[in-house]
């Protein structure tokens, strides 16, 4: 039996994984309350990670029918980018600044062009910073809260913290650290440099923490922890990821010829790359996959973040929602979104706002908000899509995952606006699969009898042919002139090229 973890934005996942009938037994989940202010700042109490972590354990293993001592090993996966800042103690110094706070946008702005601009990112990291990233973090706690700051013993993205939390080991792996922004990732290293540019007072040797494979483990969970937990003292944790390393694992998404999107609280586009991509778009993050090789990778900020704004604006539940949505026709009557509730990321306009266009008195209905907001989205979702080239438009399927996914009209409008087969695998908590696949992976290498990870995908990532979706003509020609005009918008409002 394997856990895996997936500690998002709005809540923690648990599922309990049985490798040998290749089937979740048990699955639970407990939410997260989000610290928010008109500024961008988007924060977290890590201690309700863990106690989400605690309760929905126990409730998984409850559904499971197991005895929780047949654990095995534990894999975590958690939201990238945030800042979880301890002090020598392993205190939290700040409630966790989150992927999605675009309040140290122009903290970034001035990294970018403290290493050298554009050019100067992809020399050193292989990337090009993006507000969100872990590294303005840094340099926005050392401006607004120095005393904070200059406490600072070790520096950790999310899962990294849970990771400590279960074992003790302040380690990281080269797929998550690879969105802090002093991770050059193409030689898997933490860059010194570029991090003593940004915080001159702390010594990276001292507060980075040290990298492991994807493969090894964390270490064994503490004693205290076993016994919350009701499991045994031998059980493994496997190094983790972000969430988008892990559902790359969770969607079988670990060789060429594939790409996963993700409906999220954001949205993220990807695909499996055996070298370092050379992106001609400053746009597309260079990660390192948490399997090995390599997982380029676009992120929009506004996907069932925005979608939730609207639904809970007239009150409609989800399945409400999908009705409108249905029901409103293809271009919600000229009503266009520009979804931009929490700035954007991919187009880079962190200080963007959400807008509606095109209203008039006779087309402003809830249905056609409703639609227009799915629409929106998505298209924000295909203009990312195109910043992968290659990697994306020979792709002849994409895997869906995350909330939006489990919605059939969303799933046909995703077809309709990328002109792509598209389908969900068949467990579609896809980050928590695979945090649980990675832990197996890497206990039954620990214990001598390793299977490769190709092999355990095989056979626990499992497509839903119910979902599969093709595009159909008409609607792909029509949305094809909508998106023109979703991008002409951004380039008026915004000076984004059309």
């Amino acid at each position: 039996m394997y856990v895996g973890v997936d500690c998002g934005t709005q809540s923690t996942k648990v599922v309990v994984v049985d490798i040998e009938r290749a089937a979740i037994l048990g699955e639970a989940s407990r939410p997260h309350h989000l610290i928010e202010g008109d500024n961008g700042k988007r924060e977290q109490d890590v201690s309700e990670w863990v106690a989400a972590l605690t309760e929905a354990f126990h409730e998984a293993v409850s559904e499971a029918r197991i005895d929780a001592r047949e654990i095995r090993a534990i894999g975590v996966s958690g939201q990238q980018h945030g800042m979880v800042a301890l002090d020598v103690d392993g205190q939290p110094l700040h409630p966790a600044k989150l992927w999605c706070d675009t309040e140290t946008a122009l903290h970034n702005e001035t990294l970018i062009e403290r290493l050298g601009g554009r050019e100067g990112c992809l020399d050193k990291l292989g990337l090009v910073l993006q507000t969100g990233y872990t590294a303005s973090k840094v340099t926005w706690l050392r401006d607004t809260h120095p005393d904070a700051y200059r406490r600072i013993a070790t520096l950790l993205l999310p899962h990294d913290y849970l990771n400590f939390w279960l074992t003790g080991e302040r380690v990281a792996e080269c797929g998550d650290a690879s969105g802090t922004g002093y991770f050059d990732t193409r030689t898997r290293s933490w860059r010194h440099d570029v991090f003593q540019a940004m915080a001159p007072e702390l010594s990276p040797e001292a507060v980075l923490p040290r990298l492991i494979d994807s493969h090894a483990p964390v270490g064994t969970v503490r004693p205290e922890v076993a016994r919350l937990l009701g499991i045994g003292d031998d059980v493994l944790v496997s190094s983790g990821g972000g969430d988008n390393m892990m559902a790359a694992i969770g969607t079988g998404n670990i060789a060429p010829g594939m790409v996963t999107l993700s409906l999220g609280t954001s949205g993220t586009v990807y695909a499996h790359s055996a070298a370092p991509m050379e992106a001609e778009d400053a746009q597309v993050a260079n990660f390192c996959a948490s399997h090995g090789g390599w997982l380029p990778l676009i992120c929009t900020m506004n996907v069932t973040s925005a979608t939730t704004k609207v639904r809970e604006l007239f009150g409609f539940d989800l399945a409400t929602f999908g009705e409108r949505v249905a029901r409103a026709p293809l271009g919600a009557e000229g009503v266009m979104a520009l979804p931009f509730f929490n700035g954007e990321r991919v187009p880079a306009l962190p200080h963007a706002t959400a807008s509606f266009e095109g209203m008039t008195s006779l087309n402003t209905t809830a249905d056609n908000l409703c639609r227009a907001v799915v629409e929106g989205t998505t298209f924000g979702l295909r203009y990312g899509f195109e910043r992968l080239g290659e990697l994306a438009s020979q792709a002849s399927q994409v895997r869906l995952v995350g909330g939006g996914a489990k919605s059939a009209i969303w799933r046909q409008i995703v077809a309709d606006v990328l002109d792509v087969d598209v389908i969900c695998p068949r467990i579609t908590e896809a980050a928590a699969l695979g945090g649980a696949i990675q832990a197996a992976w890497c206990d039954t290498l620990a214990r001598g009898r390793g299977e490769s990870l190709a092999a355990l995908t095989e056979r626990l990532v499992e497509v839903d042919l119910d979902t599969l979706t093709r595009p159909r003509g008409e609607p792909v020609r029509r949305y094809q002139e909508l998106y023109q005009r979703y991008r002409q918008a951004l380039a008026e409002r915004y000076d984004v090229a059309p």
